[in-house]
């Protein structure tokens, strides 16, 4: 089941000046950035932290590319959970995959994205 949100996600303009932003008047620190191959018009996405809390920033080149907003939960079962979503006729937007941790803690987890009844984008990991 899910125990808790990982983190919350949005795209941004300027990633430079949000990141400025959430750390000068919220106290977040950036923790880690990385490139996003084979998707197109996202330039960078980047990770800023506040406690147990994590913004996710998103820098698309293409204002048409904007993605808005996704969250993400994480699961203490990660294939029953993503089994019993898919049998629910909820839609995968990205299958199962390993992508490359951000912390030690996260090696070897999956990834996933499924798409809400409002087209929003609700990713878990575990």
């Amino acid at each position: 089941m899910f125990t808790r949100i990982d983190h919350v996600a949005f795209s941004v303009k300027d990633r430079q000046k949000s990141m400025d932003f959430y750390e000068k008047n919220f106290g977040f620190k950036k923790y880690y950035e990385h490139d996003v191959p084979g998707v197109p018009n996202l330039e960078k996405v980047v990770y800023l932290q506040l406690g147990d809390t994590v913004l996710e920033f998103e820098h698309w080149t293409n204002e048409k590319e904007n993605k808005g907003y996704h969250f993400c939960l994480i699961s203490d079962d990660f294939d029953s959970d993503y089994q019993r979503l898919k049998n629910a006729g909820i839609p995968v937007v990205t299958e199962p995959h390993n992508p490359e941790p951000r912390t030690p803690q996260e090696k070897g987890w999956k990834r996933v994205v499924f798409q809400g009844p409002d087209g929003e984008f609700i990713e878990f990991r575990g």
